[in-house]
């Protein structure tokens, strides 16, 4: 009996000790655009469903310059990138999550000569990714930069990987293993690019495929998505949705996997998987971007063979849908809301929210959170019936996507950054 009771208790601390670590991991990090896992969800319990510039903010920090990167959270550090309106000036500003105080104000990189961007774009919108003691700032083809997150001190710099991105850059660097990844397309070269993250030396580069490219305009060659992880049968790919194909890739060696060919340029949204399928969004070129569900267990050219399914109303060219729990909930850029059954690809329901969305939205707690260009953050619940549970307004509107830590939402205005919590 005593020996009974003495496993008990022993199994029931080992049960506390996993419950505690597992609570104290819940919402603790914002490594990367979209978040731990890639997919913009998190598993914070208790994010506020109502805010406004008078209510549930706990501290709101003006940023200077401009920038639409996502701010990433590693511990009690907020970091985001800036940059001058005319592109000669490349900033990184790291935000005390605690305080709302900078810590670091870095001046990067100075452009003589920047690129031309689109009017809507800005020359920081590439999202940084962090990690413990060290932060990954990227600007496109202006440059790419670690530091160090307890001095700000910048550790490496690559100035070398140029390509014509004609309209400004937009794709976010990706941590994976030892390895950061580099999506990076215009209009004259097009590759994606793994770099030693101690070091900043190119470990492996994959150029895509020219002839394909070739066949179209520079205009349409262009992309900038980020790439996504998916195991696929015990073995990692990287996809990477580029202008005219989608790729899988081994992201230790760059070796190409399968490919799916749309023919047409690239979006700004992420690739999202519910594990079994990936969804990809093709280029606005056609009459409109079209959302393909693929399986990702071919090689080769798989287009007439692994696309599953496709939609071609309704899908966005910014933001990155939310997939949870069989459903897929994305706006396009006009505000079109739509669930869509991930298996089958029929619309469960469709609504409408007012304004226009570039930001991708964020899940949390059984509810999906979507913000737009005017400052409103629309919260709905998740499942097969639409249902708005609020709409909250701050004063400017939102390009950056949120990031979640602690039960505390950390959202990016074309001036401010906000931490807003109950």
């Amino acid at each position: 009996m005593k020996m009974k009771r003495a496993w008990n208790v022993f199994y029931f601390g080992i049960l506390l000790v996993f419950m505690v670590s597992c609570a104290v991991f819940a919402g603790d990090n914002w490594p990367s655009l979209r978040g731990p896992s890639h997919d913009g969800i998190s598993d914070a319990a208790e994010l506020p469903v109502e805010w406004s510039e008078s209510e549930n903010i706990r501290w709101k920090t003006a940023i200077h310059d401009q920038g639409w990167s996502t701010p990433v959270i590693w511990d009690n550090q907020v970091w985001l990138t800036t940059a001058t309106e005319d592109g000669h000036k490349l900033f990184a500003v790291c935000v005390d999550f605690n305080s709302g105080k900078i810590i670091h104000d870095k001046l990067i990189f100075e452009i003589d000569k920047p690129q031309r961007k689109h009017d809507q774009n800005t020359y920081a919108t590439p999202s940084p990714v962090i990690e413990a003691g060290r932060v990954y700032v990227h600007y496109g083809t202006h440059g790419t930069a670690c530091l160090d997150t307890g001095t700000g001190s910048i550790l490496w710099t690559r100035e070398d990987l140029h390509v014509n991105h004609i309209q400004g850059p937009a794709g976010s660097p990706f941590l994976y293993k030892n390895l950061l990844i580099l999506h990076l397309e215009g209009s004259e070269v097009q590759f994606v690019i793994a770099l030693d993250k101690n070091s900043g030396k190119t470990v492996w580069k994959t150029d895509r495929p020219q002839e394909q490219y070739t066949k179209t305009i520079p205009l349409y060659r262009k992309g900038y998505s980020t790439p996504i992880i998916l195991n696929v049968e015990g073995d990692d790919q990287l996809i990477s949705v580029g202008a005219q194909m989608c790729h899988s890739y081994d992201p230790l060696t760059g070796e190409e996997i399968w490919s799916v060919y749309y023919g047409t340029d690239s979006t700004i949204s992420s690739p999202v998987t519910d594990g079994e399928l990936v969804f990809a969004i093709t280029g606005y070129q056609q009459p409109s971007p079209e959302l393909w569900a693929i399986r990702p267990t071919g090689m080769g050219d798989v287009t007439e063979s692994h696309v599953v399914w496709k939609i071609k109303e309704r899908v966005p060219i910014e933001s990155s849908p939310i997939v949870k729990n069989g459903l897929i909930y994305m706006t396009n850029d006009n505000g079109r809301l739509s669930c869509v059954d991930a298996k089958t690809g029929e619309f469960v329901w469709q609504g409408s929210l007012r304004g226009k969305f570039g930001a991708s939205p964020v899940f949390a707690g059984g509810r999906i959170y979507f913000s737009n260009k005017k400052g409103e953050t629309t919260v709905i619940s998740e499942g097969k019936d639409f249902k708005v549970l609020s709409t909250n307004v701050l004063d400017e509107g939102f390009v950056a996507s949120p990031a979640i830590k602690d039960n505390s939402l950390i959202m990016r205005t074309k001036t401010h950054l906000y931490r807003i919590e109950n």
